[in-house]
């Protein structure tokens, strides 16, 4: 009996131990998904500086289009306007010209300001490829670094629960049944310690004669509050169990 119980404190250990692994197993992927997400931010944030510059260039090269046309436009009304036969004429190619002319300027003096405005997102566009391209570097290797620790955590995950299956077997089948139902029920804490006088799990305090009898040790004993297996001084220390045998394997 006191056998069994030794093995079941072994076991919660074991349990805590396996529940923590799986825990961690689970969590890395959705970690690797979250700097992945954090990589992605930055690729739109590129892509839409890159957009930017892109519809700045597009603006200037269309600006610079529009001067050409203007231009072949102003040759051919003076061309025209030398064949003009009265001043009406005339003057009349000269407004039109002194229009385009200011089209021209116009065209001439948005293109500096696109050009002003190219110059910082030109910079941008570069800091953030270089940038880009770093934290690339560091997700891969963070990523290659969680994918070594899962694979750590699922080798250490399987000794466990192979060691665990070596201990359960040797425990007494019906005891075993009860530990695991307690364990299901109070999520891998199933056994407590009440050598204090009271179970340290719920913090009920036991009745006199029930803690003489936990102390005597004669039989296995159930918190009458919480249901748990009682010990009075833990036949060994639960959370440090596993590292002790880890480190003495």
């Amino acid at each position: 009996m006191i056998q069994d119980l030794a093995l079941a404190l072994r076991v919660q250990a074991l349990d805590r131990k396996i529940a923590s692994l799986e825990n961690e197993i689970a969590t890395l992927p959705k970690y690797i998904a979250e700097i992945e997400k954090k990589l992605d931010t930055h690729r739109r944030r590129l892509e839409a500086d890159r957009a930017a510059l892109a519809a700045n260039q597009r603006d200037r090269k269309k600006l610079e289009g529009d001067i050409q046309v203007h231009e072949q436009k102003i040759s051919k009304l003076k061309d025209q306007m030398l064949q003009a036969k009265t001043n009406e004429q005339y003057k009349a190619f000269q407004n039109e010209i002194a229009y385009i002319e200011a089209e021209i300027r116009k065209a001439e003096d948005r293109i500096l300001d696109l050009m002003e405005q190219s110059e910082p997102l030109e910079k941008n566009v570069k800091t953030a490829e270089v940038e880009l391209n770093k934290e690339q570097q560091e997700v891969e290797a963070e990523k290659t670094r969680a994918r070594e620790r899962t694979a750590a955590d699922k080798k250490e995950h399987a000794e466990r629960q192979a060691e665990r299956a070596s201990m359960t077997g040797e425990m007494d089948p019906n005891f075993y049944a009860t530990y695991e139902r307690i364990r299901k029920k109070t999520k891998n804490t199933p056994i407590a310690d009440a050598t204090e006088g009271r179970c340290d799990a719920c913090q009920i305090a036991l009745r006199p004669q029930f803690f003489q009898d936990l102390r005597r040790g004669d039989s296995i004993m159930f918190c009458e509050s919480c249901g748990r297996i009682l010990t009075y001084n833990p036949i060994i220390d639960v959370s440090t169990d596993v590292e002790t045998s880890q480190q003495t394997a």
